[in-house]
C-alpha cells in the first residue's frame, strides 16, 4: 500500500465540500475530500492535508488561483476536480479546457504528486441530461491525460449508484453527506488505500411520474432561476469565500 504523507486538494464546491454541512469545520462543510484526509491521516505519523476548493470556481481560476500554491506545500498526493462550473457554460473549449488540465497535472508530477482526477456522471434522463454528449467528451479527454501522466481516475460516469437521488443534496448538483461519503470511498478504492467502511444503499420505491414532474418544477423554482440570475449579473456563489484549508496541518 502506498502511504501519503502531505495531500492537497483542489477543485471547486465539490472538493470544498458543499452539501455536507458540519458547522464545526472552516466553512462550515466536511465534504469527502476532509474524509479522504482522516483515514489517510490514520495511515501516517506525519500526516498533512490542505484543501484550496472554493465553490463556483472553474477550471481556469482553479488552476491559477490554488494550484501554486498548493504545490508550494510540496504534497505527494493531489486532488484536482473541477469543470463542472465550465460545462454549463453555453460556449466551451474541451480540448483546451482538458489541455491546461493536462499540463497542470504534469506540473504536478514534476512536483513529486500523485494526481487524481475524476470523469463527471450524469442522468440519462432529467434536466442536465442535455449535457451528456458535452460530458462525455470530457471524461474520454481526461482518460487520455491518465494514460500519459503519473495520475490515476475516479470514473464517477461508471459509478451507477450515482443514479440514486440519496447521494444528491436538494439542489441537485452538489453531493449529499450519504453522496461524499460514498464519494471518499471511491477515492481510497481508486488509490488502494485500505479503510474499513461500507456503502449500503437499502432498495426503496421511485416516485411516480407525476410527483417527479412536481418535484422538478419545485427544484427549478427554487434553484434554477437564483443561479440563472447570478449568471447574467457575473456573480458566484464562491464570492466572498476562501480557501477552508490553505495551510498543510494535521486533520
Amino acid at each position: 500500500m502506498t502511504t501519503f504523507h502531505r495531500y492537497a486538494a483542489i477543485g471547486d464546491s465539490w472538493t470544498e465540500g458543499v452539501g455536507d454541512p458540519d458547522p464545526t469545520r472552516p466553512n462550515g462543510v466536511r465534504g469527502w475530500a476532509d474524509r479522504v484526509a482522516e483515514v489517510l491521516a490514520t495511515t501516517s505519523d506525519d500526516f498533512g492535508y490542505a484543501n484550496f476548493a472554493i465553490r463556483g470556481r472553474r477550471i481556469g481560476e482553479i488552476l491559477e488561483q490554488q494550484l501554486g500554491p498548493a504545490l508550494a506545500l510540496e504534497p505527494d498526493l493531489l486532488t484536482l476536480q473541477g469543470a463542472g462550473n465550465d460545462i454549463l457554460r453555453i460556449r466551451i473549449d474541451l480540448d483546451a479546457l482538458v489541455g491546461d488540465i493536462d499540463a497542470a497535472v504534469g506540473r504536478a508530477n514534476d512536483a513529486g504528486a500523485t494526481v487524481v482526477l475524476f470523469t463527471h456522471g450524469v442522468a440519462a434522463s432529467g434536466p442536465f441530461s442535455a449535457l451528456r454528449g458535452r460530458i462525455a467528451i470530457f471524461n474520454e479527454l481526461i482518460r487520455e491525460v491518465v494514460d500519459t501522466r503519473d495520475a490515476v481516475l475516479v470514473d464517477n460516469w461508471r459509478i451507477r449508484e450515482a443514479q440514486d437521488v440519496r447521494l444528491w443534496d436538494v439542489d441537485r448538483v452538489h453531493l449529499s453527506p450519504i453522496g461524499h461519503h460514498r464519494a471518499a470511498l471511491e477515492v481510497l478504492d481508486t488509490l488502494g488505500v485500505p479503510h474499513g467502511h461500507r456503502f449500503d444503499l437499502p432498495d426503496v420505491g421511485g416516485l411516480s411520474r407525476r410527483a417527479q414532474l412536481r418535484t422538478d418544477l419545485g427544484w427549478a423554482r427554487t434553484f434554477v432561476g437564483p443561479w440563472a440570475y447570478r449568471r447574467l449579473t457575473g456573480r458566484s456563489i464562491g464570492d466572498g469565500v476562501s480557501a477552508k484549508r490553505p495551510e498543510m496541518s494535521p486533520i
